[in-house]
């Protein structure tokens, strides 16, 4: 219970507590179980689009201002300190010095137009053909992103505190038991083929654990930023895929 109130006092705004010393072992557990927040989140998203399905696109617009709220805007920061990061020239010290500005420059801010433009017209257009779950797989997809861009072999950005916690902590195991159930779940958030839901999980997976890769290579390890990138980037790619299969088959 310590884990998971850990997990979610990292990934949302409630107000749980975890220990009070974090050292790499609960670091580990509590990454562990970031799917399981995100879950709860995309129940939450869920329930502001059935809530406001009326209103139409707003509604799409409101669940993922909802996720904003609920995660302290965090992943979105980390999404734009990303892109402004990986879009300058320079070393890797250059690059996360950009990232570490506070500022948000050209590419970061394009970058979460886009996520949140997609997100809310994927969103809305599920919520508009009844298939909630599938925006609760998509936002849980996300957290998924996170445990397999933590696994072992790779290592934390320097002078990061939350990437020396969470980098390479998560086995081999645990990213594919959370991969499998994924796509698993995916099966049920698109009507249609069988194959088509865990084929958009996977590709979405694989996406955000690439664009993650390329960016611990460019600024020299793993940081807490890139991990928000690579929430932001597969849930949209998740949410763009479901909202596209359900009109194709729907």
């Amino acid at each position: 219970m310590l884990t998971l109130r850990l997990t979610f006092s990292w990934l949302t705004v409630l107000p749980v507590r975890g220990p009070a010393e974090v050292d790499r072992r609960a670091a580990t557990r509590a990454i562990a179980l970031a799917p399981v927040a995100g879950l709860a989140l995309g129940v939450a998203a869920a329930a502001a689009l059935w809530l406001l399905a009326p209103a139409g696109a707003a509604a799409g617009f409101v669940a993922v201002a909802v996720l904003a709220l609920l995660t302290r805007g965090m992943h979105l920061d980390g999404l734009a300190d990303t892109f402004d990061g990986l879009g300058v020239y320079g070393p890797p010290e250059r690059a996360r010095e950009v990232m570490k500005s506070g500022g948000a420059g050209p590419f970061g801010v394009v970058a979460v137009v886009s996520a949140a433009g997609i997100q809310a017209g994927a969103f809305t257009a599920l919520a508009g053909s009844g298939h909630w779950f599938a925006v609760i797989v998509a936002v849980g997809l996300g957290r998924v992103a996170v445990v397999a861009a933590c696994r072992r072999g790779i290592e934390p950005a320097p002078d990061t505190r939350f990437g020396a916690l969470v980098a390479g902590t998560q086995s081999r195991l645990t990213v594919v038991v959370w991969g499998a159930l994924a796509a698993a779940a995916a099966v049920w958030a698109v009507p249609g083929l069988a194959w088509s839901g865990p084929l958009i999980a996977l590709l979405a997976l694989l996406a955000a654990v690439r664009l993650t890769d390329h960016g611990i290579r460019r600024i020299g390890g793993l940081s807490g930023d890139l991990l928000g990138a690579a929430v932001e980037l597969s849930t949209s790619l998740a949410a763009l895929g479901f909202a596209a299969a359900a009109t194709g088959y729907g």
